[in-house]
């Protein structure tokens, strides 16, 4: 038999592909949960809220959970590994729907508000699939295994929309239904991690490089732009996609049309996932990210066009598939530039500042789409609008790190 030749990568071992079939498997069905608390959080909290300008509040708290637990999440698995980590994420997604729940019955916007902050300790969680499934792969697999790790979210893109459908109005509460089929996924969800098996972090030796601050590791250009263009593909893509069901429905359509744009603006964001790990290893993760950013302004432009229900479409569709490209570009750009000794540090600060971002564009998604203008098109077009100075810092952290010299970049 003729030896395989030295330019073919070599078949991940079972063990790696084991625990990439779970990662998927986690990201299709836990998944699902976050386009249901998306596309209904915004509604329900038009509904519960004092004051319109607080409708999607209840998204915001979500990213603000996420962005507070990314830290000690990443800590914690540190110590205890992946397996627990992604089990108290699931945990903390079934309390907070139940939190959820319970404000929804008792009209309690307060109470809303908690378990949307407890439902992002879920959504931290679930940021980690991708940095997991490189744990275990070799270099030329590790693209390939973060893609199609997020690719599982194409069937979170159909199952979640489906569910919001189906039981949303089922119960006498409006979108109650829904809050308790997303306890059941979280809890039936987590046994699946049973099956993973990424061992914990071996502990430094003493001859181990020291640990460094997250200034030092945010002064290396790579990590930090990185970084930049990471918080900003999923900034933007929150900041519009939040506010969609709003100007769907302030439109003139349905709840069920609303739905299906939110559904097909997440079928655009993880079906490029299938083929974009085999673009980063041909065309590298510099160009997939500036690809994304390109398309992500592309749908900036056919938002402000119109409100007709296809120009919703085409703008979500070209915002998923912007941030496909944005993201997994960005987090191949992490992974590659990131120490292993600092592997973990570096995972917890980007997605700490990454859902920073997100936090505030969510936050802002409310009051431009609300309280910008007289209608729901200005205030949509005020939303699209606000893309355009993210965009610019995102291209032009690119364009310096792209211009700087290589032997400068290799001294860090």
């Amino acid at each position: 038999m003729s030896e395989a030749s030295p330019n073919i990568a070599p078949r991940p071992d079972a063990k790696t592909l084991r625990n990439v079939a779970v990662l998927v498997f986690a990201q299709a069905f836990l998944g699902a949960q976050m386009p249901m608390v998306f596309t209904l959080g915004g509604l329900a909290g038009l509904s519960l809220a004092p004051n319109p300008c607080l409708a999607t509040l209840p998204i915001s708290l979500i990213v603000l959970g996420s962005m507070l637990s990314a830290s000690p999440l990443s800590a914690f698995m540190q110590r205890f590994g992946r397996r627990a980590g992604f089990m108290l994420g699931a945990l903390a997604g079934a309390v907070g729907a139940s939190v959820s729940a319970v404000g929804l019955y008792s009209q309690s916007f307060t109470l809303f508000l908690a378990g949307s902050l407890l439902t992002g300790t879920y959504m931290s969680a679930q940021g980690f699939y991708r940095f997991a499934a490189a744990d275990t792969a070799s270099d030329a697999f590790r693209p390939k295994a973060i893609s199609f790790v997020l690719a599982g979210g194409l069937a979170a893109a159909i199952i979640g929309p489906q569910l919001v459908k189906a039981t949303s109005l089922a119960l006498l509460v409006p979108f109650l239904g829904t809050y308790l089929v997303v306890i059941a996924i979280n809890v039936f969800g987590a046994l699946a991690f049973l099956l993973l098996d990424i061992p914990p972090p071996a502990p430094p030796g003493e001859d181990a490089p020291a640990a460094r601050s997250r200034l030092q590791l945010l002064k290396e250009p790579p990590i930090l732009v990185a970084v930049i263009c990471a918080m900003v593909s999923y900034a933007l893509m929150n900041l519009v996609m939040t506010s969609t069901p709003l100007a769907v429905v302030g439109c003139g359509f349905g709840p069920g049309d609303a739905a299906d744009v939110v559904s097909a603006h997440v079928l655009a964001m993880y079906i490029p996932s299938f083929f974009t790990g085999f673009l980063i290893a041909r065309f590298g993760a510099r160009l997939i990210v500036a690809a994304g950013l390109a398309i992500l302004a592309a749908a900036g432009m056919v938002a402000l066009t119109g409100v007709e229900l296809s120009t919703f479409f085409i703008a979500l569709i070209l915002l998923g598939i912007g941030w496909n490209f944005g993201f997994i570009g960005a987090t191949a750009m992490l992974t590659e530039a990131a120490r292993p000794e600092d592997r973990l540090r570096v995972q917890g600060l980007n997605d700490m500042i990454v859902f920073g971002g997100v936090f505030i564009a969510s936050l802002a998604s409310g009051g431009l789409m609300n309280c910008s203008g007289g209608n729901s098109e200005a205030g949509w077009q005020a939303v699209n609008m606000a893309m355009v100075p993210f965009l610019v810092l995102a291209g032009g952290a690119l364009i310096w790190l792209a211009l700087r010299p290589e032997e400068e970049e290799s001294a860090f």
